[in-house]
């Protein structure tokens, strides 16, 4: 029969657990909306399990001047935990748009919540300490610690992020940790100075959490309502990315992660470019492959060919073909192409889509977000074109949205020269959208060739065979003499190019 001591132990084992669990989760919240709201994953991540892991080494530090009432000091901790580790998402989203110093804002939130885990353990360990062998007593702590970490790592992705969202995520656990602080004051009551005080506290703390949890969408709409200028139309988190849909009475301006994608006054000009030079070089294209451009609107063009009969798009965000395939408003302007009978949707990762393909192509169309990140910046990379070429017919043409060769001219030639690595050919060109200024282009072909450019489809807005020839036609201000890395998984070069071009030119 279970002594009151052994289960006193095994609950304080299990607030382990759920310290582990929730704030692990805080650390995954913070890396997760730090790659949303400033790109470069790899360097967010890092960054902050750094600064989470170094402060939890503090607040170890910090524990042995705690004295007094242990089990007071870890009842208050857990509550303080629970209180700022969940509203740390929707205060983050909050002040972005506001802030300029966001990354301080964010460091110091990471920073008290890992001094806060750090000084956790240690006090727990010297609650057991006279009560448990000390082997015993640290091979358990740390196996629920390590067991509790493991869960969070596992259902964050698969779970949390997709279903609840990254607000309701840290609100849910910041309950859950408040939640634990109740229990603990309530069983230890007998233990506890003032517990009734600690309990109402613990009360007011998790009704103002409820009261955040349920009323999550309308502080992450708030939030985007100061960030964004107009009107927001429609808003949805996907596994992937934040999307979302403004409106003014001049256009719609779609943002995947609060970065402008298109703008519905001038998007012809990109959509135009990106396909027709292309697509007009090619004798009769038939079999067509789209790699991103879940909005539809490169599907639009490409439909203006009579002798295309198969589209195969392959976009990794069902969430983003689902909507362009369902909103009146977004069908209007991509003529309802993602429900021609002629188009296939699948929504996979590209890469791995590539590897499994076994069909050839006319012609290739690749519209992918910058390479602002490393998850997308592998889309850019040697070995992805090197699947690309297999999915290539001898005589067909790809062509490849590049960034802007003004504003990032290293990043543009950098595509340019991976491109030729692996044994294309290559002829870029560039042409001007006001929502974005110069934006680049890179034809590619298996074969050398003289690419020659057949008539053109009626009713382009942008396009003609004069202004086509116009846009391969480079300034010097739009090249660059530096040394350039291709573009490897192993060293992700283009990357580091275009975050270095960009963000000065965004300062």
């Amino acid at each position: 029969m279970q002594t009151k001591e052994n289960k006193a132990q095994w609950i304080l084992l299990l607030a382990v657990f759920v310290i582990a669990t929730c704030g692990l989760i805080y650390e995954l919240v913070a890396g997760t909306l730090a790659s949303y709201l400033l790109g470069d994953s790899v360097t967010q991540f890092s960054t902050i399990i750094g600064a989470y892991l170094f402060s939890m080494g503090i607040g170890s530090f910090l524990s042995k001047y705690l004295g007094g009432n242990l089990l007071q000091w870890f009842v208050r901790i857990e509550l303080m935990v629970g209180f700022i580790g969940g509203f740390s998402s929707p205060l983050l989203f909050i002040v972005f748009p506001l802030a300029n110093s966001f990354q301080i804002i964010l460091y110091t939130l990471v920073g008290i919540t890992g001094v806060l885990v750090g000084l956790e353990i240690p006090l727990l360990m010297r609650i057991l300490e006279h009560k448990v062998e000390f082997k015993e007593l640290v091979s358990r702590v740390f196996t629920f610690d390590y067991i509790g970490a493991l869960l969070a790592s596992l259902i964050f992705p698969l779970l949390l992020v997709p279903q609840l969202g990254l607000i309701r995520t840290s609100l849910f656990f910041g309950i859950l940790n408040i939640g634990v602080g109740w229990y603990l004051l309530h069983y230890f009551s007998a233990e506890l100075k003032r517990a009734a005080l600690l309990k109402l506290t613990a009360v007011f703390l998790l009704l103002i959490e409820l009261v955040a949890f349920v009323f999550s969408e309308k502080i992450l709409k708030y939030s985007e309502t100061m960030a964004f200028n107009d009107q927001i139309i429609y808003a949805v988190s996907s596994p992937y990315q934040r999307i979302v849909l403004t409106r003014n009475k001049r256009e719609l301006r779609l943002f995947l992660n609060g970065n402008l994608q298109f703008s519905s006054a001038d998007e012809y000009r990109y959509h135009e470019a990106l396909v027709h030079p292309a697509l007009s070089s090619v004798t009769k294209p038939s079999n067509v492959l789209v790699l991103g451009g879940g909005d539809g609107l490169a599907v639009r063009e490409i439909l203006k060919y009579q002798t295309v009969k198969n589209i195969t798009l392959v976009d990794l965000d069902p969430e983003m073909t689902k909507l362009f395939k369902s909103q009146s408003v977004l069908l209007k302007l991509n003529k309802e192409s993602l429900l021609n009978k002629k188009v296939k949707i699948i929504n996979q990762d590209a890469f791995i889509w590539l590897r499994e393909n076994q069909q050839k192509f006319d012609a290739i169309i690749i519209d992918f977000p910058d390479p602002s990140s490393f998850s997308v910046g592998k889309l850019y990379s040697t070995l992805f074109y090197q699947l690309v070429r297999t999915a290539i017919k001898t005589e067909g043409i790809i062509v490849i949205q590049s960034t802007s060769p003004y504003v990032a001219p290293k990043s543009f030639w950098c595509i340019d020269q991976t491109l030729k690595s692996v044994g294309f050919f290559t002829r870029p060109y560039h042409n001007y959208v006001p929502s974005f200024g110069e934006w680049g282009y890179i034809i590619a072909t298996p074969a050398e060739k003289e690419i020659s450019f057949h008539s053109l489809p009626s009713g382009l807005k942008f396009l003609d065979s004069a202004t086509l020839e116009q846009l391969f036609i480079f300034p010097e201000d739009m090249r660059t003499k530096a040394e350039l890395q291709l573009n490897k998984l192993n060293n992700q070069a283009l990357v580091h190019y275009f975050e270095e071009e960009w963000s000065k030119y965004l300062e």
